[in-house]
């Protein structure tokens, strides 16, 4: 850890370079305490803490777990450290949560409180779009107003114009190439479907679409079950993508695709009482 390190300069770094992390914040102090309101950490995946200072160890066990579980559900989390007698006091005992608060007792000798606000960053999730279809463009156009990281990957011959994206790939990535996106979505439309759909089998992802009809998407899938390709891997691929919106237009077309892609990115992440208002 570097405490000597301008820590927003570091989150303005981390931020641009698309990392994870946490940036735990003292909200709130009582009496006496290491560290004051306003001081600031910056802590990776793996619990090292690189720059700032939350004080010692009274608060950083606690503040670490926060961190590790705020970056795997995305969510924001207050730890309130404080002596035994106050958690007592409150009817609460230590690591447990109330509205939204956990607590957790201060072992040191100060005996002090300390409020720390937990907060993940997490990179910008990823959606490659193979094809230079107009509802590839404009799906690269709607997606970046979602907070989504776009890369659109075709012949550099097949686009019209040069594209707006994050990045622009020539050709359907393959081999190496092939890396993890969280969505990857097939919009060729006639061009390069074959080619992009292997692409697609060949990356690891949470959702993969093609943007063509029930009945293109059965063609393929004898297709490729004919090539030797696992029934179970075709059938990983949602066809046609998106949600049913009646949508014509190609921008219409992109917008299905983006809301069943939001729709599977926010799942579970509303809590039962939004659904149920």
């Amino acid at each position: 850890m570097n405490a000597h390190v301008d820590v927003l300069e570091l989150v303005s770094q981390l931020k641009s370079s698309e990392e994870a992390f946490v940036l735990a914040t003292v909200v709130r102090t009582v009496s006496v305490t290491a560290a004051k309101a306003g001081a600031k950490a910056v802590i990776k995946p793996d619990g090292t803490m690189i720059a700032g200072w939350i004080g010692g160890g009274c608060a950083r066990g606690a503040v670490l777990r926060a961190a590790q579980e705020a970056l795997a559900d995305g969510a924001s989390r207050l730890v309130s450290v404080q002596p035994e007698d106050l958690l007592t006091n409150l009817g609460v005992k230590t690591g447990e949560s109330r509205d939204g608060v956990r607590f957790v007792r201060n072992m040191c000798p100060s005996q002090g409180t300390m409020d720390i606000f937990v907060e993940p960053v997490l990179p910008r999730p990823t959606i490659l779009v193979l094809g230079a279809s107009p509802v590839a463009v404009a799906l690269a156009e709607q997606a970046p107003q979602m907070g989504f990281h776009v890369t659109i990957a075709a012949p550099a011959k097949d686009f019209a114009e040069p594209p707006v994206a994050d990045a622009v790939l020539d050709g359907f990535p393959t081999g190496e190439t092939a890396k993890a996106y969280r969505f990857v979505v097939v919009a060729t439309q006639g061009r390069g479907d074959e080619a992009a759909l292997k692409s697609a089998l060949s990356i690891r992802a949470d959702y993969r679409g093609f943007v063509g009809s029930y009945r293109k998407m059965a063609a393929l899938r004898e297709k490729f079950l004919t090539a030797g390709i696992a029934a179970e891997d075709f059938d990983r691929v949602k066809g046609p993508a998106g949600i049913d919106l009646g949508a014509i237009t190609p921008e219409e077309i992109a917008l299905s695709i983006i809301a069943e892609i939001v729709q599977l990115r926010r799942r579970g992440q509303r809590g039962e009482a939004a659904h149920q208002k």
